[in-house]
């Protein structure tokens, strides 16, 4: 038996770094990115179901998260209803984390049940679950925000083995306590009694999502997170696919297929010299598909007043390009020190020159101190005057 296993769809997210924030933030991006970033989520879910069709699965299973949260807008249901509507194959979705099956659960929610294709079924009923003759799915759906206990090890404790001829896929929203043994959260899977429940054929594949990296379990490969279709966020492994799995009573064959198309990269980079700046500048032009990616940078050094001039402009220049470029404060260090070719280099006279020297004054460190307003002035200054380097 074939099916495709993914999770973790959050149709309705939206990015902070994606949206509308000021020119010296973010180089002047506006919210475009943001609609592009949706769109391209549902473009994922609809490549995803020409994979399932094209493959001849028997069905898509969404392992929880199909939408950002049980508030998301009656725009985003009817499109996700519209993309869905384009499977020939049958879906199966599990309530998650950010969806629960509580009394506002989008998934019930009118609006979803009108727009459901015939061939979508929601799996809010914990239990089992067949969904073709001698096919079983277990379900632990979150029943509310903040579950008290393991909900996979609630389904399993009272299964008994599948009847001869039959094949059970486990779905589970969560992450095993394997992967983060010192958090105390009692919603955690215990891997333990997964690993038990597929030992004595209770089921035959553990299909899980909430992580949004891909993960395969080092025990036993039918344990797996499927990961986000679509990248989400900077400290994602390996996200923007979802997998192909041929299960038999034994084994799982399991195939990795790219449907995302966005990146979301982090780098860091020391500034000291033009040098570094040329190789910053090097760097983020060899990037690919730039309207499809958002950079997120650390930088540390020092800068004079006109390269640092420059790498403002610098990032503006590329950030037009990017969907996003972002320096992240908290993890650079990056100190603006004036120096004499600074004061050369502006070719100012009378009064400007004046001020412009005040400002130099008040700016110059002192004991590792100097006045940041000043410093920001004659940035500001360096960009406007727009010496040549």
């Amino acid at each position: 038996m074939r099916f495709v296993h993914t999770a973790d769809w959050q149709l309705g997210m939206t990015r902070r770094i994606l949206g509308a924030r000021p020119p010296k933030e973010a180089g002047g991006l506006t919210g475009e990115a943001q609609a592009r970033f949706a769109e391209a989520r549902l473009d994922a879910v609809r490549a995803l179901g020409r994979l399932a069709d094209a493959q001849d699965a028997a069905f898509v299973l969404v392992c929880g998260d199909v939408f950002e949260s049980n508030l998301v807008g009656p725009d985003v249901v009817a499109r996700a209803c519209e993309a869905l509507g384009s499977f020939r194959t049958p879906v199966l979705l599990l309530p998650g984390n950010h969806d629960p099956a509580d009394a506002a659960c989008v998934l019930r929610r009118p609006d979803f049940v009108r727009r459901r294709p015939a061939h979508v079924r929601v799996l809010d009923t914990p239990g089992v679950h067949e969904i073709v003759p001698g096919v079983e799915v277990v379900a632990a759906p979150w029943r509310s925000k903040y579950p008290l206990t393991d909900l996979v090890g609630e389904q399993l404790a009272v299964l008994e083995p599948a009847p001869a001829g039959t094949l059970r896929v486990l779905a589970g929203h969560g992450e095993l306590d394997v992967l983060d043994p010192d958090d105390d959260e009692p919603a955690r899977i215990r891997r333990d009694g997964v690993l038990a429940a597929l030992a004595d054929g209770r089921v035959h594949y553990a299909a899980l999502g909430d992580r949004h990296s891909a993960w395969t379990d080092a025990v036993d490969d039918r344990i797996r997170h499927a990961g986000t279709p679509e990248v989400t966020d900077f400290d994602e492994i390996d996200p923007g696919h979802v997998l192909v799995v041929d299960l038999d009573e034994r084994a799982a064959r399991v195939t990795t297929e790219t449907v995302g198309r966005w990146r979301f990269v982090r780098h860091d980079a020391a500034l000291d010299t033009d040098a570094d700046l040329d190789a910053l500048d090097a760097r983020l032009a060899a990037l690919p598909d730039k309207e499809r990616t958002a950079v997120r940078l650390a930088l540390v050094g020092t800068l004079s007043l006109r390269q640092r001039s420059r790498l403002d402009d610098l990032l503006a220049g590329h950030g037009l390009a990017f969907a996003a470029v972002e320096v992240v404060e908290q993890h650079s260090d990056l100190a603006t020190v004036p120096d004499d070719a600074d004061l050369h280099e502006l070719d100012l006279h009378g009064f400007a020159a004046d001020a412009a020297t005040e400002l130099f004054a008040a700016a110059a460190p002192a004991e590792g101190t100097g006045d940041a307003e000043s410093r920001d002035a004659l940035r500001l200054l360096h960009r406007l005057v727009g010496s040549p380097r």
